[in-house]
């Protein structure tokens, strides 16, 4: 709400939660309130004033949000209880409850994620903290987390608009920042036990292309003026922070109008040589499809859209990266010729002919990687990358992309890259033990083979 310069947020029985602004309102959740719902959420931020909430008569209370101070205000009536919060006035004392203890054991517990150099923090009702180094869980040596405790916790951290779309979705993402420390990417449900959430560290600093051992060929296609440039991997997999540090060259290199559309932002780029418009779901937006609509009429250069999450999306990507822009885009698959499949198979069978054409002329490079547990500690990426030359471009068109890899092997010098060869690369190199680069292999037979031929040790296949 601070962030939006609206009015006020509103909650009211049989309408979505809305921000109001010079009394225009703008829904901000999908489905309608009911009376329950609202008097519930007043509730769980009231603190002392909880006990006269839902009791028939006006309440008001001062609350201390992530974003500001605001005063929240619940009136009953005829029709339901309908309740505002407003940001508390300049100058004006806001009476409620300090929530400042509870952020700080949360940003206690977030400091020990970075200190630990761990990359996500778990948190469950009744169970004490669980870390994930080097991909692996571990849990903390600390008391479990009560639930009522837990729904404190991260309604300190939440800011308005986030604890109503918790209350009524059931889940919620946003960004959260410990000014010094890192940013954390963070998500919060329920289970049968209560509360969850998940705390990702996102790097207050971004890591340079070369940093990331990202090829010549991947960062020249920063320096294209249009296309379709797609990120993809599994979760956790680094898909941000590598086109975090695209981004960054973009920023460093170039002097163009650079428009990215995240759920929620999480890397920051400061303008360098390039203008950066970062905007965010469900705070700057209401969606990727509405912002990435809006983007063509803010005059962009280069547009990053976090995820092609539906098939709007995705057509409105493809048609901007034809009509000359530069679009990265991310999808959850594992390889580069699924990828292509993915984006296909999201159109209807009579518009999937035309697509695969649009495709084929606007698709630039895909870069599909995977982390690794790294010998000695740590992780590191491997690389899968398809780079668009005329043989790649007629599969597409043809529909024959099952024969991809086939091109990607023998056009090595292009810099195309198989997800096996980057993963023989890293055992070679010492970098990564055969049987954790076979269990990240995407065609492990063939895998299986490269081992042996080049006599690695292949004793946990279990094979005589």
């Amino acid at each position: 709400m601070h962030e939006q310069r609206a009015d006020a947020l509103q909650l009211a029985v049989g309408h979505p939660a809305a921000l109001l602004t010079s009394g225009a309102a703008r829904a901000i959740t999908r489905d309608a309130l009911s009376d329950g719902q609202i008097v519930g959420l007043v509730r769980e931020v009231a603190g002392p004033e909880a006990g006269k909430v839902g009791g028939g008569a006006p309440v008001s209370f001062g609350y201390h949000s992530p974003s500001g101070e605001v005063q929240v205000e619940l009136t009953p009536g005829t029709d339901g209880s309908r309740a505002v919060v407003r940001p508390a006035r300049a100058g004006a004392a806001v009476k409620g409850p300090d929530r400042s203890e509870a952020r700080g054991e949360i940003d206690g517990l977030l400091r020990l994620l970075v200190e630990a150099e761990a990359s996500d923090l778990h948190l469950r009702s009744g169970q004490p903290p669980v870390l994930r180094r080097q991909g692996e869980l571990v849990r903390e040596q600390s008391p479990p987390i009560p639930a009522e405790r837990l729904e404190t916790l991260l309604r300190s951290v939440m800011s308005p608009k986030e604890i109503a779309e918790y209350g009524e979705a059931g889940d919620t993402d946003w960004a959260y920042e410990i000014e010094g420390l890192a940013r954390f990417r963070c998500n919060a449900g329920r289970d049968r036990h209560g509360a969850l959430a998940v705390f990702r560290v996102v790097p207050t600093t971004v890591r340079t292309a070369d940093e990331m051992g990202l090829s010549r060929e991947v960062q020249n296609l920063c320096y294209l003026t249009k296309g379709l440039v797609v990120v993809t991997g599994p979760t956790g997999s680094g898909k941000s922070t590598t086109l975090a540090a695209l981004v960054d060259l973009i920023n460093r290199t170039r002097t163009d109008h650079i428009i990215t559309i995240e759920d929620p932002i999480e890397f920051v780029h400061q303008s360098k040589q390039c203008l950066v418009t970062q905007r965010q779901v469900g705070l700057h937006t209401r969606s990727f499809k509405n912002a990435l609509r809006a983007a063509l009429r803010e005059d962009p250069d280069i547009i990053l859209v976090g995820e092609m999450r539906d098939l709007e999306t995705v057509s409105i990507a493809i048609e901007t990266a034809e009509t000359g822009h530069l679009v990265f885009g991310t999808l959850h698959t594992t390889t580069a010729a699924s990828t292509v499949d993915r984006i296909i198979d999201q159109f209807p069978a009579d518009r999937q002919s035309q697509v695969r054409v649009m495709l084929s002329e606007s698709l630039r490079g895909v870069i599909a990687q995977t982390l690794c547990r790294r010998i000695g500690g740590g992780r590191v990426a491997a690389r899968e990358i398809l780079l668009s030359i005329p043989a790649v471009s007629n599969l597409i068109r043809e529909g024959k992309t099952f024969q991809i890899p086939s091109i990607m092997q023998t056009n090595r010098k292009t810099g195309m890259v198989t997800l096996n060869d980057a993963l023989m690369e890293l055992v070679e190199g010492k970098q990564v033990e055969p049987k954790e680069a076979y269990m990240k292999s995407v065609e492990k037979t063939g895998f299986a083979a490269a081992l042996k031929a080049r006599r690695h040790d292949t004793s946990f296949l279990g094979e005589a």
